[in-house]
């Protein structure tokens, strides 16, 4: 089951006070998209210096030791998916908020131990925001992280509407789109997208243990976005994964039989005219499902876009002015990566537009005196 929210809040948010519980990247990137829609936060973290630098930045003011006389339209727990329960329980005996919510990327573990500590499952909607970095804590927060992501809303039979639409509310004032579906499909769901995908980048990036300096200095932009989210935190994602454990197990041993069979396959070949139909099958499959991720805001992607190289200096204001010269011609940039070239002052960015906003782009840049290098 899954449904999209939408609210009409006519401007002023309902949601006007919230509590975080939890100042790491997630908590922090939370409070500060919210202050910056002028919501008053309030950040709680037993760890001090954790709290202190989320205030610093300018994520809310740190809670008060007593319990507030009046609570807050809703509290973000921010926390592991282990301690979640404990967090939500102290919190409702406390009284901080009217709603509560949290942010663990698992759900079905988190609303099983709330049941089990006897939380007010009326006042509680689960939830996960789908955004995220390979750095953590709160210097690495971000107040567009969630900007245009979907935010899963997991609420249980007993979740009262207002709590729904309250939560909603905050995933929205964060610039994320709210997605309610059951907390069992929410963690199938993200075991295909999120879990088993960071496992496959793990242990991609555990082979590069066996390059030497030569193999590792000829690592190009593809095994950098293959292994990219592996720099993540291992002992946090253990925990996660041992809270999904077997979506996760059965996404893995999809992956590991399609990887069996293009070994073997490619073991088995001999000269350039071999057999090699298993490796193309998953090439094609890959490619296939690939497409099948949605674009910009959600939309459906379309089939391919046009990618534009453009041969760069490598100084301020480089990009910007690039950027001015696309916007001069009227042609929309979609996406953008940018190579910079090892030992030389220059780099390649790839601009990625609507196949037919190419040509005008290509002629207003070489126009404007840029090295365009349309077809490649």
């Amino acid at each position: 089951m899954e449904e999209t929210v939408t609210t009409d809040h006519g401007g002023r948010p309902d949601v006007e006070r919230v509590v975080v519980l939890g100042t790491g990247l997630i908590g922090t990137s939370i409070a500060l998209a919210l202050r910056s829609r002028g919501v008053d936060v309030a950040l709680s973290d037993p760890d001090p210096a954790s709290l202190r630098m989320a205030a610093d930045l300018g994520a809310g003011r740190p809670l008060e030791e007593n319990t507030p006389a009046v609570p807050a339209d809703v509290a973000v727990v921010a926390a592991p998916p282990e301690v979640v329960p404990e967090v939500l329980k102290k919190a409702q005996d406390r009284g901080l908020a009217q709603v509560y919510t949290d942010a663990a990327s698992v759900k079905s573990s988190v609303v099983a131990g709330a049941e089990r500590l006897g939380c007010d499952l009326a006042t509680f909607v689960p939830g996960h925001p789908m955004g995220g970095r390979e750095k953590s804590g709160p210097g690495a927060a971000r107040s567009d992280l969630f900007l245009g992501r979907s935010w899963a809303l997991c609420p249980t039979g007993k979740a009262d509407a207002g709590a729904v639409a309250a939560v909603s509310q905050v995933s929205r004032l964060c610039g994320a789109d709210p997605l309610v579906l059951d907390p069992a499909a929410h963690d199938r769901a993200v075991a295909l997208v999120s879990h088993a995908p960071h496992m496959a980048a793990s242990a991609m990036a555990a082979r590069l243990l066996e390059g030497d300096a030569s193999a590792l200095a000829l690592a190009g932009q593809g095994v950098r976005d293959v292994t990219r989210v592996a720099g993540g935190d291992p002992g946090m994602w253990t925990a996660i994964l041992s809270h999904n454990a077997a979506p996760v197990a059965g996404v893995l041993r999809g992956i590991a039989e399609d990887l069996t069979a293009t070994a073997h396959s490619l073991e088995q070949a001999q000269g350039p005219d071999a057999d090699l139909a298993p490796v193309r099958d998953v090439l094609e499959r890959g490619r296939t499902g690939q497409g099948r991720l949605p674009g910009k805001h959600g939309a459906v992607r379309r089939p391919a876009w046009a990618v534009l190289p453009v041969v760069v200096s490598d100084e301020p204001g480089v990009l910007g002015r690039l950027f001015v010269a696309a916007g001069e011609a009227g042609v929309n940039i979609e996406d953008v990566r940018i190579e910079h070239t090892p030992g030389l002052p220059m780099g390649t960015v790839s601009l990625s537009v609507l196949p037919e906003a190419e040509d005008t782009l290509v002629r207003a840049l070489s126009a404007a005196g840029w090295s365009v290098h349309p077809g490649r």
